[in-house]
């Protein structure tokens, strides 16, 4: 329904050649279609929207990345704008602003929901993550680490991402020992508190 309605908001002004409904899929319509701006969110299955736009962005520098979302942390505001970001709306908002913010980034301008803009540190949208010196999993990791903990097996996450079981399990358990986790339960823990799955 969200889909639907932005389009029809979009439409009149834009050409929508696209729509999915998880990272995975972004990426490989982003390859395909070549879009100039891409909308993003960032709580999505298979490959959250911040990874998803860092490895898009990675493949696309030129594309235009508008994060729009229902989270207004400051610090996950600071990380789209690190994956590449040129601007970051909440769904609230989303209908009235998403128009103006595509003319802006178009431009080569950022752009911010009024709302949240006002609480943020510019410092931390451009500065790298300083918030803590914890040690960080590869982005390959990172997607072993969403997929177990959205419930799927080791034979459904090597299957997803083309390895072998055994690579699967390789990745989680080099994560558990470099994050020091006992438990499957503590990986999903992880993978929540730091946004890599939204409950």
């Amino acid at each position: 329904m969200l889909l639907d309605a932005l389009k029809g908001v979009l439409e009149p002004r834009c050409e929508v050649v696209g729509m999915v409904g998880d990272g995975r899929s972004l990426m490989e319509a982003a390859a395909k279609l070549q879009p100039d701006i891409i909308v993003v969110d960032i709580a999505m299955p298979q490959l959250n929207g911040l990874d998803a736009a860092r490895q898009v962005k990675h493949s696309m520098p030129r594309v235009k990345l508008i994060f729009m979302t229902m989270n207004e942390d400051p610090y996950l505001v600071g990380e789209a704008f690190r994956a590449g970001a040129s601007a970051y709306l909440v769904k609230q908002a989303a209908a009235l602003e998403l128009t103006d913010a595509i003319e802006l980034v178009l431009k080569g301008r950022t752009y911010v929901t009024p709302s949240i803009a006002d609480g943020l540190d510019n410092i931390a949208l451009r500065s790298p993550n300083v918030r803590d010196h914890a040690p960080e999993p590869t982005p390959r990791q990172r997607e072993v680490i969403q997929l177990l903990a959205e419930g799927r097996s080791m034979k459904e996450v090597a299957s997803a991402l083309s390895i072998t079981p055994r690579t699967v399990a390789a990745h989680k358990y080099a994560v558990m020992e470099l994050l020091q986790l006992k438990t499957n339960a503590d990986l999903v823990q992880y993978a929540i508190k730091h946004r890599i799955i939204s409950i």
